[in-house]
């Protein structure tokens, strides 16, 4: 009886052993799954341990497993070279090299070098009003009275001036008359060369520096330092002209000093001052509003002590017609003549782009201070380049410099041949 009820203990020992340890080892296996994934960061199951779809974990156990042996039954893949440092290949997967690009990289292409400024490369506005008339005059295969009404509108358009106009056909109508000229192309080439005469001039240089001082003062005072004076209305560019010529001159060898003559703008200190850091050269500025002609005075007594030959003294340039203001430049003047000072060219910068409104300030400033020639800035950026002919014919004073664009090298000598046979 003993024996028997022993033996039925041991055997509900070991069936509750059979159905416990594998009921155990589920629920380990399933609370094992469970950690690793909330240490793994799978946040998208819910509360009750079903995965983020609804099921069990036991189903996405048995769902990646039947994953893993789909994978593994697949057709291999080509390998995967691993990247990043400390990355190995897979033992026993060979690894292939990435190809190697054995063309030579192209050196890199270099910037193109800034266009010098050229009459043909920067006159196209003008050019473009011409060529029309131009061509129409050419087409006609006669010189007819269509022929002339043609030259006269295209020249008084190109801002010629009525003056220069008739004096040009006047002289083309006698010589088509006479048989020397005779057809268009000829009528043409000669319109070309009248403007070429008509443009000339011998004193189109600026002054040589030392080459014209008169001898000493009344007081023995040796004059030892030119002037270049530069006037002009507000906005035709006269401080950035000083500052051009100034660059230009330095790069030359010409040592300069700068006058910042015009107290009355604000900025133009500061501009000439910024143009006499690039050019290397000295500067003398007065006080804001200040007396002009002092600050002339003292920009030559200081080029005498330096041994500075040359003074650029940049001036006001309010409204012409202001009486007030043109005795002002002419003090400038009288001051700028004393020694040791002596003023060798009074520039008159006009804006080529105002056309015959440029031809009513210079008369003005040629009464006031004797003006020896003009710069014509902003040459580039019309298409009546024909002021130049106005200014030259009607005032008898020579353009020495011309502004072909922004650039320091774009203020260049007034070349009348070169500026016709681009306008054409």
């Amino acid at each position: 009886m003993i024996d028997a009820a022993l033996l039925m203990a041991t055997s509900d020992v070991v069936i509750g052993l059979v159905v416990a340890v594998p009921v155990a080892l589920v629920a380990g296996g399933i609370a094992l799954v469970t950690r690793g994934r909330g240490r793994a960061g799978d946040t998208g199951g819910g509360s009750d341990g079903t995965s983020p779809g609804g099921r069990s974990g036991t189903t996405a156990v048995a769902d990646r497993a039947s994953a893993t042996a789909a994978t593994r039954t697949a057709e291999p893949s080509a390998p995967t070279v691993p990247t990043g440092a400390g990355a190995h290949p897979t033992e026993g997967s060979p690894t292939e090299a990435a190809p190697v690009d054995a063309t030579p990289t192209p050196a890199p292409t270099p910037e193109p070098e800034a266009e010098p400024a050229s009459y043909r490369g920067r006159l196209g506005k003008a050019r473009g009003l011409l060529s029309g008339y131009v061509g129409a005059i050419r087409a006609r295969g006669k010189i007819d009275g269509g022929t002339w009404d043609e030259l006269e509108e295209a020249l008084i358009r190109a801002d010629v001036g009525v003056g220069a106009t008739d004096a040009l056909l006047d002289d083309l109508r006698a010589r088509v008359k006479s048989g020397e000229i005779a057809g268009p192309d000829a009528l043409v080439d000669a319109l070309k060369a009248d403007l070429v005469d008509m443009l000339a001039s011998d004193a189109s240089g600026l002054a040589t520096v030392g080459a014209t001082r008169p001898p000493a003062g009344p007081d023995g005072v040796e004059r030892t330092v030119d002037v270049w004076l530069f006037v002009g209305v507000n906005g035709v560019g006269k401080t950035t002209t000083v500052g051009k010529v100034a660059t230009r001159l330095s790069r030359d060898g010409t040592t300069v000093l700068l006058a910042a003559g015009d107290t009355f703008r604000a900025a133009a200190g500061e501009q000439l001052a910024l143009w006499a850091e690039r050019s290397g050269a000295d500067i003398v500025r007065g006080s804001e509003g200040g007396d002009p002609s002092s600050v002339v005075f003292d920009a030559v007594q200081r080029a005498s002590s330096k041994g500075v030959p040359l003074v650029l003294a940049d001036t006001a340039g309010r409204l012409h017609n202001k009486v007030n203001l043109i005795e002002e430049l002419k003090k400038i003047r009288r001051v700028s003549d004393r020694p040791p000072g002596h003023v060798a060219e009074v520039l008159l910068v006009l804006d080529a782009t105002t056309g015959q409104n440029g031809l009513a300030q210079a008369k003005v400033f040629l009464e006031a201070v004797d003006v020896s020639g003009v710069v014509l800035t902003k040459l580039d950026g019309t298409a009546k380049g024909g002021i130049v002919v106005a200014i030259q014919r009607e005032l008898g004073l020579p353009v020495k410099l011309v502004g072909l664009g922004e650039g320091a090298d774009d203020l260049i000598d007034f070349d009348p041949e070169a500026f016709v046979d681009a306008l054409f």
